[in-house]
């Protein structure tokens, strides 16, 4: 049993494949950059066998105060796992991005003794040829343990990608967390990242990194009969601004209604019971680079 941690450029496909490792949503998903804010466990948990995957933003290089903190937060996470997996998608080709991340890779295999394990996410994304050409140009990136390419949307190779790095993780007397635990995120933390999550589908690209989601209060609604309870979430989604604002709330609201919808049967499903979805949308200006205003949004 041990800590497996996923790290690449953003967008390289880090929290589809946590959330196919553990077999069920513990990630959000997003086709924008930068969507993961802060490491995530997942937990997989096979007979004798516990891997946990800790998914982390996706490094890059900084404009603000908010991307070196996320920086930060994923060198610090590699100090402390058994095996890293290093996830380069198939369908773009090796960039100075990738090589900056290996060249941090290799240093940390030689100087921590951490195996790095090379990924090629998206592989259903691209022809045999084109696979065949990137895993090549994988294996001349640097020296790894093992090379994988795997599909996390169509499930191609999940499995071998979970053995190869459970391969690395050292003998336990019993599992870290219970064997029905998947992941060991809050409610409230899962819950903004749904509406996150939601609020990102169809934006403008300058968004992702602008949007801050907190939840300000969940409560029983009183006077609900106890065979048909509802639970009133109430949260607050900040952006930079008053046009950023527009994008989100959409003519006549119709933008938010629809994330308000979506989030919604998320959360009702992470929770088990009805839910009624207050959203809220304020301007926190220029936050990112407000060291009191992170704080004050979680960061």
């Amino acid at each position: 049993a041990g800590f497996a941690c996923l790290v690449g450029r953003p967008n390289a496909g880090k929290s589809t494949l946590t959330n196919a490792l553990v077999g069920e949503k513990v990630a959000i998903t997003s086709s924008k950059p930068q969507t993961t804010r802060h490491t995530i466990r997942g937990i997989a948990t096979r007979e004798r066998q516990q891997l946990i995957l800790v998914d982390t933003p996706g490094l890059h290089k900084p404009r603000t105060l908010l991307g070196e903190r996320l920086n930060d937060l994923v060198r610090d996470t590699l100090l402390e796992v058994d095996v890293i997996g290093f996830c380069l998608p198939a369908d773009q080709k090796i960039g100075p991005g990738d090589g900056f991340i290996a060249a941090d890779l290799i240093e940390l295999q030689r100087a921590k003794k951490v195996p790095v394990v090379a990924i090629a996410t998206k592989s259903d994304a691209v022809d045999r040829e084109r696979l065949a050409e990137h895993l090549i140009a994988i294996d001349q990136l640097g020296d790894w343990a093992a090379i994988v390419p795997c599909s996390a949307v169509r499930g191609d190779q999940v499995e071998d990608v979970r053995r190869v790095l459970s391969e690395y993780l050292p003998p336990s007397p019993a599992p870290l967390y219970p064997e029905e635990v998947r992941t060991d995120e809050s409610s409230e933390k899962m819950i903004a990242e749904l509406v996150r999550e939601a609020a990102l589908e169809g934006v403008r690209d300058e968004l992702p990194h602008s949007l801050a989601v907190l939840v300000e209060e969940i409560v029983p609604r009183e006077g609900r009969p106890e065979e048909d309870p509802l639970l009133d979430v109430r949260v607050h989604l900040y952006v930079e601004r008053e046009s950023q604002k527009a994008i989100i709330i959409g003519r006549g609201g119709s933008r938010l209604r629809e994330v308000g919808t979506t989030a919604r049967r998320g959360i009702e499903e992470l929770l088990g019971q009805q839910v009624y979805l207050n959203l809220h949308v304020k301007v926190a200006k220029d936050w990112q680079r407000d060291p009191k205003q992170m704080q004050r949004l979680g960061f």
